[in-house]
């Protein structure tokens, strides 16, 4: 928008077009210088179209007057070392990618995005932070990626992730974080959408491994621990080999950087499997009525188990719990000493696959199964629809089958009675008479023509007749005429006593 210039500089001379071509280039020239400056790239940094870099520059401070229009911002490779909140003189309401990478960035101010509010991939790797405010990523809604990887990051505040609905990937390695941040899975703090978390190469040693089980599979199958000093027991060993039969790509990919590897589990004194290998045949489809009590046995481990196994059941459902062996006999559905599964007055819902965790070792065959499947209630509901369906198909197949006959009968009639008509033939003088006036015989094959002239239709019990008197200029002495009691002879016998008229009427 043009600013108003003050009524001094405006000079006119009346009358005379010159002034005012004057005034009016004077008014374009400051109105383009306006909005050259609105529109120029930061002189330390470069532009192209609505990306701006200024990295490696040496800053220390955000450049003031970045493009309103940016929509990608490089700021990385410099000396920053705070992101206060009014690190920009404007809001960057395009900007959708923000990397302060490489800096020495030590502090978040509250609510420092607020003028980003549609940031959607944010890099604050390689810095100095060391732990994260509650609501230093307040207002980003909308981010996806969020890189925090390589600072000095010990704890993070209670609600520091709180917000990020959006949130898919978040990359926390190579930091100090001790424990595992169980909050971004659970309680207010949960991440929706978050379906990969690097934690490699911090300093986790426990993983709470029941709670991992018990959280779907697009959210286990993005969880990195390479690098952790994991304290390898029996709990953390079954589920590393539950993951890697899982075909979970960070266990696959980073297979050597875990410390419980294949074959360690001899002298860890896990292995479950029987002496020799797996053997034998597994039910693996167990079949139960509403309100029964169900025993699932684990399957491909040997009893009784040793002493500090650890058995997991995994149960239906992305985001169900998974169970461990407990001593609380209140919940319908626990894990015996024994490793098996118990069912208590089996509901419906309790129908799905099950998947047993434990450390089986090398010892195992390629018919060795981890899940098993139980169905409740489904043996009569099924099969009695099933019959109902049957039998409404039986029901259905023999009405259309009727129905079906019905139609060719009627069509056959049809053909029948028009479109095969039988010729009247004349007297013994060899001209065509007209019989037709008095009845029309439709024949079943041509042999019956010669019957024409008594009105039947051989082997047929359909006859039109008509009175005698109607046309009595079309046929002759010659061709005899039935008379009423013959006719009715006819309707009351059927083909026989037809037969018998003709015969004696032919006599």
């Amino acid at each position: 928008m043009c600013p108003i210039v003050p009524q001094p500089l405006c000079v006119s001379i009346d009358g005379h077009l010159h002034g005012f071509r004057v005034t009016l280039a004077f008014l374009l020239s400051v109105c383009v210088s306006r909005m050259t400056f609105t529109a120029a790239c930061p002189p330390p940094c470069l532009c192209a179209s609505d990306i701006v870099s200024c990295s490696g520059r040496n800053l220390s401070t955000v450049p003031p007057d970045l493009p309103g229009y940016v929509t990608r911002l490089d700021l990385s490779h410099n000396v920053l070392s705070a992101l206060l909140l009014d690190w920009p003189d404007r809001c960057l309401d395009r900007l959708t990618a923000l990397v302060l990478s490489q800096n020495a960035i030590t502090h978040l101010a509250p609510d420092a995005f607020a003028p980003t509010p549609h940031l959607r991939h944010l890099d604050l790797s390689s810095n100095g932070l060391s732990r994260l405010n509650a609501s230093a990523f307040h207002g980003l809604g909308e981010l996806e990626v969020l890189l925090l990887f390589g600072n000095r990051i010990s704890q993070t505040m209670a609600g520091a992730f709180q917000g990020l609905s959006s949130l898919e990937r978040l990359y926390l390695g190579g930091n100090r974080l001790a424990a595992f941040p169980l909050e971004l899975y659970q309680r207010d703090g949960a991440l929706p959408r978050l379906r990969f978390l690097d934690l490699s190469m911090n300093m986790v040693r426990q993983v709470p491994v029941q709670s991992l089980l018990s959280l779907a599979t697009w959210q286990q199958g993005g969880i990195y621990l390479q690098g952790n000093p994991l304290v390898c027991d029996c709990a953390l060993r079954a589920m590393l080999e539950y993951w890697e039969r899982r075909q979970y790509r960070p266990l696959l990919d980073f297979r050597e950087e875990y410390p419980c590897s294949l074959g360690q589990e001899e002298w860890l004194n896990c292995s479950a499997s029987p002496q020799g290998g797996f053997n034998g045949p597994v039910e693996v489809s167990y079949q139960a009525e509403p309100g029964d009590w169900l025993m699932v046995p684990c399957p491909g481990i040997s009893l009784p188990l040793r002493e500090g196994l650890m058995v997991f059941w995994v149960t239906p459902g992305d985001g169900s719990p998974a169970l461990g062996v407990t001593d609380d006999q209140s919940s319908r559905l626990t894990v015996l000493t024994n490793g098996t599964l118990e069912i208590r007055g089996a509901l419906r819902e309790d129908s799905g696959t099950y998947s047993c965790v434990a450390v089986r070792g090398r010892r195992r065959s390629s018919n060795e199964t981890l899940e098993v499947t139980v169905s409740v209630g489904n043996s009569s509901g099924p099969g009695k629809s099933g019959e109902e369906r049957s039998s409404g198909g039986e029901h259905f197949n023999t009405a259309f089958t009727t129905l079906a006959s019905c139609v060719v009968s009627i069509v056959l009639v049809l053909l029948y009675l028009y479109l095969t008509p039988c010729r009247c033939h004349g007297g013994k003088a060899g001209g065509v008479g007209g019989c037709g006036g008095r009845a029309m015989l439709l024949c079943a094959d041509p042999r019956e023509a010669e019957l024409a002239d008594r009105r039947v239709t051989g082997g047929k019990r359909v006859a039109f007749l008509e009175t005698g008197g109607e046309h009595p200029h079309k046929c002759s002495a010659k061709h005899p005429v039935m008379d009423a009691a013959a006719t009715e002879g006819i309707l009351k016998n059927g083909s026989r006593a037809l037969e018998q008229v003709l015969e004696e009427h032919i006599a």
